[in-house]
């Protein structure tokens, strides 16, 4: 009973904040949202046709344009204006979907109803540790289970630390077609300065994700025409699965080869002069980088992945999918329209996402600005490049290890020999970690961690060879763990956004690959690691056995690490041929998924699991979904829940609801009766014996691989 008086509870709390909570204020506790997952779509109002024309909108009859009424741009999903509608997988009827902006220390309830017909799904709440609330973190079968189509499921998590977050969906390539949004947590302490969220995002204008990906996967073509290898400005290479332009905040235009555009409206950022204005720009992409920067502004970065740093000038910055970058700007300039420019760093071809600042009192019209002029003397610095020269005159790059943390970050958890760790990690193709390519599990691993075992220990997992199976490193409770990542030997040929879940980590040193100076491209490895066991050949090998080249840096001893005041991020690039050394403390119980996030290499198999002291996982809400395959697995015989336990099922011909109707509403009644009586004694019975769950957080059926 314990547990029909629990789901009855909370069932009248939901319509309760249905009908009283609408938005999140300062004063509030506790702040409700609610998310409709549905399908629509681009280039429709309702059930009209539109077509972009110099900066509006008009219905698809329309021919006489001096004379008709442009159509209003807020109930359109534009993307970039190509005619031919796209479906799209959004949240409450936008793209991007609802901001989320709580403040620090709050409560946040997400109501999820899954309103697609074909397809489950998750929300990820990017960037948040989830500090013990591990099963909202929102990976499918690793700390949950999908959503099904016509489900609901409630997330609840505290709103921590402050920063520039991001929220999408986990499953599929729902994210490429849509289905994310900002996440705002700010300081309770307001500021004079006006935030402005900036979304940018790669587009595909006339395909479905989906089917690029499995096109790319046995080689894409157009017709008869082979997909194109895409190059980096370094000539590293790029996902092949083809873009058609870039967004900002859901708005873009489609340029065609003579790089004129279709007139698509664009978003607009209105701005006053002599005000400072904080950018809070994510890089929602799937695949393509962006360089970001406004004409004649220069551009005053102040914050990484939610982190303060010590503020510094730039022209542009580069943005990869996952990441997050906060620049201050002063509107000092003459009041006019100017260009908010994002630009691709493919070589031969750059897809553009534009977007107007216009000042206050500034004509409605098109800017006709241009780029900053970079001269010897006043040279255009560019942020987070993934190589290591930018191919323009005058323009240098700036890696993110020359950064330094705020005078209120922290310094990074201290390397003790003998009681810390040290891992390599290698991301490369076909799309794996150390050559194992991730094996989804079908439970939902964090509440069910007994019912799935896929070993990374068969004989097809070696230095040579490419295998399957659930990559987990087991770290335990308060261990200070050292992580590189490094992206060299068979499998390397792109730079990876790496995100790790549950944890920011320290940035304490990042090595790129030799280039040359004068083309900028790409000619070998970094030699600051040794990519696998002496006498063989590293670009014949998934470098799974890697270490440092010089000895004397193992256990911590790296040279020219920045441990007083590191980066915090959750999301960083591994440049081609490089390596980055992040550190993180293990004081954030719970498993948590890592991977590229590039949206094909993540779902290829580039991801693997961190089981962060499993037996310190706090107890999960009673009734969050267990999900699995049939037939079981053997242990599910033995599981004490009324799901897993196939013994304790009705026999046919007990009671229905159609021979024994009445006993079920005398049961009904009962419960009712009890309500008050049982329910606050059920919330507080944590483990009440009809509501076990098996756990078994003392033998995790995952590989657990230590080195």
């Amino acid at each position: 009973m314990c547990k029909w008086v629990t789901h009855l509870v909370l069932i009248l709390t939901f319509f309760y904040r249905i009908s009283t909570a609408e938005r999140c204020e300062l004063e509030k506790k506790e702040c409700v949202f609610h998310f409709e997952i549905t399908y629509r779509l681009t280039m429709m109002n309702d059930s009209t046709l539109v077509y972009p024309y110099n900066g509006s909108l008009y219905a698809y009859n329309v021919t006489n344009l001096s004379s008709a009424e442009p159509v209003p741009p807020d109930n359109v999903i534009t993307g970039d204006g190509w005619e031919d509608p796209k479906l799209v997988t959004v949240v409450n009827g936008k793209l991007p979907g609802p901001d989320i902006i709580v403040y620090e220390g709050q409560d946040v309830v997400v109501h999820v109803k899954n309103g697609l017909r074909s397809e489950g799904t998750t929300i990820h709440w990017h960037g948040l540790p989830q500090v013990g609330t591990p099963w909202m973190d929102g990976v499918p079968y690793v700390t949950q289970c999908p959503i099904l189509p016509g489900q609901s499921f409630t997330y609840r998590f505290r709103a921590e630390p402050k920063g520039t977050y991001w929220w999408h969906s986990h499953v599929g390539t729902q994210r490429s077609n849509g289905l994310f949004g900002a996440f705002i947590i700010k300081e309770r302490t307001e500021t004079s300065t006006e935030d402005i969220i900036l979304q940018i995002h790669d587009w595909n204008h006339d395909m479905y994700s989906e089917m690029d990906i499995t096109k790319d996967n046995y080689r894409g073509y157009d017709g008869r025409t082979p997909w194109p290898r895409k190059r980096s400005l370094d000539n590293s290479g790029l996902p092949s699965i083809p873009i058609h332009a870039g967004l900002i905040n859901g708005r873009g235009r489609y340029y065609n080869t003579s790089d004129t555009d279709n007139g698509a409206p664009l978003s607009i950022f209105n701005v006053k002069s002599g005000t400072k204005y904080r950018f809070r720009v994510i890089g929602t992409s799937s695949t393509n980088p962006f360089r970001v920067s406004i004409d004649a502004h220069t551009l005053t970065v102040v914050a990484s992945d939610g982190y303060d740093i010590d503020p510094e000038e730039m022209e542009s910055f580069v943005i990869n999918p996952g990441e997050r970058f906060d620049f201050e700007i002063m509107a000092n300039q003459p009041v006019g329209n100017y260009w908010i420019r994002g630009i691709t760093l493919e070589k031969g071809q750059n897809h553009r996402a534009d977007a107007i600042l216009r000042y206050i009192n500034a004509p409605a019209s098109q800017p006709k600005t241009s780029r900053q002029l970079c001269t010897a003397t006043k040279k255009c610095k560019v942020l987070n490049c993934p190589f290591t020269y930018y191919p323009e005159n005058y323009t240098e790059c700036v890696k993110l290890d020359q950064l330094k943390s705020a005078p209120s970050g922290k310094p990074a958890p201290e390397f003790v020999s003998g009681s810390s760790k040290e891992f390599f990690l290698n991301f490369g193709f076909p799309p794996s970690v150390n050559g194992r390519k991730f094996d989804t599990p079908d439970v939902n691993s964090l509440l069910q961690p007994k019912e799935w075992s896929s070993p990374c220990t068969s004989p097809q997992c070696g230095d040579d060879q490419l295998c399957k199976c659930t990559h987990a490193l087991e770290i335990g409770n308060n261990d200070t763990v050292q992580i590189v990542f490094f992206n060299m030997g068979r499998g390397k040929g792109a730079s990876h956004p790496i995100h790790m879940h549950g944890h920011s980590f320290y940035v304490l040193k990042m090595g790129y690959g030799q280039y040359d100076s004068t083309t900028a491209e790409i000619i070998a490895d970094n030699l600051d690691i040794n990519c696998t066991d002496p006498g063989k050949e590293s670009n014949n090998s998934f470098c799974t056995n890697a270490t440092w080249r010089n000895a004397s840096w193992l256990n911590g001893h790296v040279p020219n690490i920045e441990l007083n005041h590191p980066l915090q991020k959750d999301t960083i690039i591994v440049p081609t041929g490089g390596y980055v050394v992040v550190r993180i403390k293990a004081d954030n119980p719970g498993l948590w998924n890592m991977h590229c996030h590039i949206e094909p290499h993540l779902l290829g198999g580039m991801q693997m699991l961190i089981n962060e002291s499993f037996a310190h996982i706090p107890e999960a809400p009673i009734g969050i979904p267990e999900c699995f395959s049939y037939p079981p697995s053997p242990y599910r015989k033995n599981c004490t829940t009324n799901q897993s336990n196939q013994e304790d099922a009705l026999p046919v011909g007990q009671v229905t609801t159609e021979n024994q109707l009445w006993l079920l509403i005398a049961i009904l009644v009962v419960q009712i009766i009890m309500l008050l009586v049982v329910s606050f004694a059920c919330f507080r019975q944590r483990n009440c014996p009809t509501c076990t769950v098996c756990k078994g957080h003392d033998e995790p059926g995952i590989s657990l691989e230590q080195r």
